[in-house]
């Protein structure tokens, strides 16, 4: 079965990065959304197997989505992933803390986002 990924960035250069080498590569379908606003709006339009979330945003920063995606029984089981440049060892164990599925750090390699999705989250690609 195909997995369905959010990508919420505020960023539309990484969103279309991401989703194309999400879908091209994985062949994962792939939704985005610019806000955490949008975002916990979109989440709810259906079924999601992770969303890939960055932290530093200007309306609502990750931090916060998450927070709200935790407390709602809706969604709190939906794996997040972390995009951000914050990837020192105090911001890791903070993450970790959190019980985010894992973080990614940007920049990323395009070719590779979707072998760090998968092995962050024990997908497997199809060949």
């Amino acid at each position: 079965m195909t997995k369905r990924l959010l990508i919420v960035d505020d960023e539309p250069d990484i969103r279309r990065i991401i989703q194309v080498s999400l879908e091209e590569i994985a062949g994962w379908q792939v939704s985005t959304a610019e806000s955490g606003s949008e975002a916990l709006v979109t989440v709810k339009t259906g079924h999601w197997d992770a969303i890939l979330l960055d932290i530093s945003m200007p309306d609502m920063n990750g931090f916060d989505v998450f927070h709200k995606l935790q407390s709602d029984p809706v969604t709190q089981q939906i794996p997040i992933v972390l995009l951000t440049a914050k990837v020192q060892p105090s911001d890791r164990r903070r993450f970790a803390q959190m019980g985010v599925a894992g973080v990614i750090a940007k920049p990323f390699n395009p070719i590779n986002i979707s072998n760090e999705v998968a092995q962050t989250l024990g997908w497997e690609l199809k060949p």
